[in-house]
């Protein structure tokens, strides 16, 4: 998933709609800052307001996920794509996750160890 390809998409849809950052925000809940963020790929919106932005801008789920419109003829196969995209994404983040969830547990064992075992090298016999 492109979040500065989504962001452009959704800025060119709203403008589209002859609405500013301000209205496309007070109709969503959210402030205009928020709706910058996601249209310079600094965030996306949270997944709860996927459903209602997508409404709004008059696209669909897939369309707003792949930054662009589809022609109806392609929505299944762009779909199948964008699907492979985001749990490929997913995999990623999981992995990463992960790895530093691991480094994270061999640091404090290897502390841990480090107290123990070190402190009979600093005993001092004055």
């Amino acid at each position: 998933m492109d979040q500065r390809k989504i962001g452009i998409f959704i800025a060119t849809c709203r403008k589209e709609k002859g609405l500013t950052q301000e209205q496309l925000g007070e109709l969503l809940g959210v402030t205009n800052k928020s709706i910058s963020k996601w249209e310079t790929g600094k965030s996306l919106p949270d997944p709860s307001l996927y459903k209602p932005l997508c409404d709004i801008l008059e696209i669909n789920l897939i369309e707003l996920f792949d930054g662009e419109r589809i022609a109806e003829d392609k929505v299944v196969e762009k779909a199948d794509q964008v699907i492979v995209g985001l749990v490929e994404d997913s995999h990623k983040y999981h992995t990463v996750h992960l790895i530093a969830k691991i480094c994270s547990y061999l640091f404090t064992i290897l502390g841990i160890t480090l107290i123990f075992f070190a402190k009979p090298c600093f005993h001092h016999t004055g």
